[in-house]
């Protein structure tokens, strides 16, 4: 097709007879195989609420330096289902059911089959982890495996999406500002402190607008863990009786509030912000002056909604705006998104890896799928590096991901100076530190993805000098992100290379 084409591009030419219908051929192959368009699915399936939107996200080839990565050059939303409280059965459990069924009147009312999509993403946030069935979710969309990224976020996970999703990040890295963003979701407020677009420090602690909510039949009967927690904290011994009562709401909004005041002012925390802290304590290298709000409870800070849904979101919200904008030390900025600060689908572009840039071992440990990349911020700058140093990083980097040392990991490497032997074998022990340690061997694969061109010396300093044999690949040439996710094809031979698809989280 393509010496055809050009066959007849050069005899119009010499003739003075090329058409324009000719040219339009040639310019749409060239455009078909330079360009990608994916349909894409993003599902979000929290404690209070779930929604799913459909988008269409277009990559095209980047020229320069003979790159064969693609980059999203446009996304747009096709449909957007409704926002729907998360059903839940009489016991306290998430429907499968009921939300299979959701999710299923969404693909038709779009006039979408499943067959349709390309890519997706399905996250499970904030209580909804915690429900026993939550591993059922995921397997609602098992089929499509091959396809989706299904992730129960943690904690902290959770706050780098919301982060990411709200707009919070992109604010802050187009004016070069530092600020706060907080996500106040169903059940978890989650805070992100950013530096000119990097995420430095995360935390959570369990606050939402849905601790209390009402039935089906409008009484107050829901009651959370973490709300018994604070009527104890009262004096109260709560009860769905009890619970009638708006007063003694109120007083629970306000001692929230408190709570929440206590967070984002960086003050002692009393035995109360204790008990709902669920992660570390916020790292506070910085004191901003801006905060962002996102999550479902921030509709009624930024004043977008005004009607009640049966919990307690309203009155958080309003009482939350009233104690920031009195303090007077915050600029209260919308970042854009907010009760839809979740991502929005997944893009997938191939990259073909050069045989001489990788190191494997085991061949047997590819292909590999939905392999979750954990940025430690490695500084390699300085002319000696240090194991200790190094190990810590990637700690706090997995520890960012709600990922422990044994889970299946992508470490991004940006390597940085000369490389010297004695720099690499620091770096090379340090992820051995961390990542495969005493035992010697690991069960779930590791992937190192160096920005540079001495992954494949790591990784014979991995096997030959630390003695790692099997169950990792080092590769390098590959440009990531926080919260893409991997998968590895087999190796091709000839001429030996691997495909890399790198699925990366769109936010809008």
């Amino acid at each position: 097709m393509l010496q055809q084409l050009h066959d007849s591009h050069d005899h119009h030419v010499h003739g003075n007879v090329f058409s324009d219908k000719d040219q339009e051929a040639f310019d749409d192959f060239i455009w078909r195989q330079e360009t990608v368009t994916l349909r894409t699915v993003g599902i979000d399936i929290g404690s209070s609420t779930s929604h799913l939107l459909f988008a269409k996200v277009v990559l095209q080839r980047r020229t320069e330096h003979l790159s064969s990565r693609f980059m999203v050059i446009e996304r747009s939303v096709l449909w957007q289902s409704p926002i729907t409280l998360t059903p839940f059965t009489a016991d306290g459990l998430i429907n499968a059911a009921q939300l299979a069924d959701f999710i299923q009147r969404c693909y038709n009312k779009a006039g979408v089959s499943r067959e349709d999509i390309d890519s997706g993403a399905v996250i499970l946030t904030g209580e909804a982890i915690k429900r026993r069935n939550a591993r059922a979710i995921d397997e609602l969309f098992a089929d499509q495996a091959g396809k989706f990224v299904c992730a129960t976020a943690g904690h902290k996970l959770e706050c780098l999406l919301a982060a990411h999703g709200s707009g919070a990040v992109q604010i802050s890295k187009d004016n070069q500002q530092r600020l706060l963003h907080m996500d106040i979701g169903g059940g978890t407020t989650k805070l992100a402190m950013i530096d000119r677009g990097n995420i430095v420090s995360v935390a959570a602690f369990a606050v939402g607008g849905r601790l209390l909510a009402q039935d089906d039949a409008g009484e107050w009967t829901r009651i959370d863990d973490s709300a018994h927690q604070v009527a104890e904290d009262l004096g109260l011994m709560l009860s769905v009786e009890q619970l009638q009562d708006e007063s003694l709401r109120q007083r629970m909004v306000e001692r929230m509030v408190d709570i929440v005041m206590d967070y984002l002012n960086g003050n002692p925390l009393d035995r109360l912000g204790m008990a709902l802290q669920l992660t570390e304590a916020l790292e506070r290298p910085f004191q901003p002056k801006i905060i962002t709000v996102s999550g479902g409870v921030s509709e009624y800070v930024h004043e977008r909604e005004t009607e009640v849904f049966g919990d307690i979101a309203q009155a958080l919200g309003r009482l939350i705006r009233q104690r920031l904008l009195a303090q007077n030390q915050w600029q209260l900025k919308d970042p854009g998104q907010g009760i839809r600060a979740t991502v929005i689908g997944a893009s997938q572009f191939t990259v073909q890896v050069s045989g001489k840039t990788i190191y494997l071992p085991d061949k047997s440990l590819l292909p590999l799928q939905n392999v979750p990349v954990v940025n430690p911020h490695l500084n390699l700058s300085a002319k000696t590096l240090q194991a200790d140093a190094v190990a810590e990083a990637i700690r706090k980097g997995l520890s960012k991901m709600d990922l422990n040392s044994e889970a299946a990991a992508a470490i991004m490497v940006a390597w940085d100076g000369d490389p010297a032997y004695d720099r690499l074998h620091a770096v090379a022990e340090g992820i051995y530190r961390v990542m495969v340690g005493a035992i010697g061997t690991r069960t779930a694969p590791l992937v190192l993805m160096v920005d540079g061109d001495v992954g494949r010396l790591l990784g014979r300093i991995l096997h030959h000098d630390l003695g790692l044999n099997s169950g990792f690949i080092s590769l390098d040439g590959i440009e990531l992100k926080e919260l893409d996710f991997v998968d590895l094809g087999q190796m091709i031979t000839p001429p030996g290379v691997i495909p890399v698809v790198i699925k990366s989280l769109l936010f809008g």
